[in-house]
């Protein structure tokens, strides 16, 4: 007679995971034919429709790559819903320092960009280089390296200022994340 193996349900704390189960567990494929992928992403049949294609990441990316969100419009029709769609999404715009995403994908600010130019850099530059370019920059034309200059003065408010708003974005940044 084979001896019982105790279950691992018993006991607290369980001693299996709780995500794990010994069902099977139902899951929805690709809805592209010959995939076998799951199926995790949602996508109209036509618009206006409460039917769903429930595609792949990979077939969801392709069958929206054609997807016209202003197709059958006309050009003032086209305008009025840009426009009512801006005016709906007004509130992500302004909070925009709230992004998911790094820098040099959207996540910036248009003074953010500004301090950029300034300094010269690229969108996606990190902030060690930002550092790095306002020092260079900065010692180039600071008031006690060139004593009486107006130019390079004003030059150096504004490479410090640029520093100064990059500064804050990142401690933004490091605080939230």
């Amino acid at each position: 007679m084979p001896k019982a193996r105790r279950s691992n349900d018993w006991g607290f704390p369980r001693w299996r995971g709780y995500d794990e189960s010994r069902e099977a567990a139902t899951v929805r494929l690709c809805d592209r034919h010959g995939c076998e992928e799951k199926g995790d992403c949602p996508a109209p049949k036509s618009p206006n429709s409460p039917e769903r294609w429930y595609f792949c990441q990979k077939h969801a990316a392709e069958y929206n790559s054609k997807w016209d969100y202003f197709e059958g419009l006309d050009k003032a029709e086209k305008a009025a819903r840009a426009k009512s769609e801006q005016a709906e999404n007004a509130g992500y715009a302004e909070a925009q320092h709230y992004g998911w995403g790094g820098s040099g994908d959207g996540s910036r600010s248009a003074d953010e960009m500004r301090a950029l130019e300034v300094l010269e850099l690229d969108a996606d530059a990190d902030f060690a280089a930002v550092k790095k370019a306002w020092r260079v920059k900065a010692k180039a034309v600071h008031p006690d390296v060139k004593p009486g200059d107006r130019e390079a003065a004003d030059l150096f408010q504004k490479y410090q200022l640029a520093y100064e708003v990059l500064k804050a974005a990142e401690e933004r940044r490091e605080w939230k994340g």
